[in-house]
């Protein structure tokens, strides 16, 4: 009940759930004793706001309501087949609580079980160029087909891409910055639907009917980096929330991953920050998995990826040799489409077969 006072923050609730071993066992002892508990308690050398005391005592004066409101939410969960999860459930995911003040409710509409599974975040600009939408959905459906799942926020740009591609070989989960039942932005009606139709999973710590407030999606983004064990920036401002995204998983310890761009894209210029930083530079979703130790076999993503336009894959590596030609020569060369040749480049590419610079393709050496 303590998730429907607004006055509360997740910090707060956090700070009594550890102090007095449940959420129910804070109600029970009463606001007297929530000072000289704090005051006790090794764990909690800082004591609750006096704004939080304030809600706290709001909270007990209005029990009657909220717990009306409480038992609606409960009600809408069931009708509409959403997992209502406390940080103390068995199912909560278990990265997420190493976080500090994770959150301790979550909404889940979808497979609560692939909340356990291992996690990579792919992020990036709302407004990203048709390169940065291919990188995304191309690592994305690479990584997913290697086993994991593929965690995003569900906005335009890079988000989207992730999903789509991770659906085409494995799982997505996406983080909402509003309650489950509030779509945003509305043109992911479609994904939204997709997710949830190939097994995926939609998440939320935000109660049913809250709005897209701009408050919000730091706090989104804190949970995409906490449930992962590593955030891969695609395309970023310097100013975005995808650098927020990072900074959190840095601050959670998380490994953070940056496909780098041209100097001269105002879109690189977050990805090239963290580079700076000391965030590892990707250019196949190879790299990523060995910098997270091979959790996951790669053979069985190469030999997915293999069956996938391999005629075609296989025509345009023969074209190819170790010195650079440009795309022009390559459609002589092969007879193939433009669109069909560019596709394939880009899926060479990530996969390490080829090399390209100023526009012309090699193989690797």
């Amino acid at each position: 009940m303590l998730h429907f006072h607004q006055g509360l923050s997740t910090a707060d609730i956090g700070k009594l759930y550890q102090v007095f071993g449940s959420l129910d066992a804070v109600l029970s002892a009463g606001s007297e004793l929530w000072p000289e508990a704090l005051s006790k308690e090794p764990q909690s050398k800082e004591t609750l706001s006096k704004r939080a005391r304030q809600s706290l005592n709001s909270l007990l004066r209005d029990k009657t309501a909220l717990e009306a409101r409480a038992n609606d939410t409960l009600n809408w969960c069931q009708a509409n087949e959403v997992h209502c999860l406390s940080i103390v459930d068995p199912l909560f995911p278990p990265l997420l609580k190493e976080i500090a003040a994770p959150p301790t409710l979550l909404f889940v509409r979808g497979d609560v079980g692939l909340l356990s599974l291992p996690q990579i975040a792919i992020v990036g600009s709302r407004n990203a160029t048709a390169s940065g939408i291919n990188i995304a959905s191309e690592f994305a459906r690479m990584l997913a087909g290697s086993g994991f799942a593929i965690t995003s926020g569900m906005a335009l740009g890079i988000d989207g891409a992730a999903h789509i591609g991770a659906l085409k070989t494995g799982k997505t989960v996406a983080v909402l910055g509003t309650g489950l039942d509030v779509v945003y932005p509305r043109q992911h009606r479609e994904l939204y639907q997709q997710i949830l139709d190939n097994s995926g999973v939609i998440i939320s710590e935000f109660l049913p009917g809250t709005p897209p407030l701009p408050a919000n999606f730091p706090r989104r983004n804190r949970v995409i980096s906490g449930l992962s064990l590593g955030t891969m920036v695609v395309e970023a401002a310097i100013r975005s929330g995808s650098l927020i995204t990072a900074k959190y998983a840095m601050e959670q310890g998380r490994e953070v991953f940056a496909v780098p761009g041209s100097i001269h894209n105002v879109l690189s210029k977050g990805s090239h920050h963290l580079l700076k930083q000391g965030a590892t530079l990707v250019e196949s979703a190879q790299d990523i998995v060995e910098q997270l130790g091979g959790m996951l076999a790669y053979t069985e993503m190469e030999s997915s990826n293999k069956n996938i336009g391999s005629d075609e894959s296989g025509t345009l590596l023969a074209a190819l040799g170790f010195d650079p030609v440009d795309i022009d020569t390559l459609v002589e060369r092969t007879g193939l489409p433009i669109a069909t040749l560019n596709h394939q480049l880009i899926l060479l590419e990530l996969e390490g077969a080829i090399e390209s610079s100023n526009g012309r393709y090699h193989r690797r050496m």
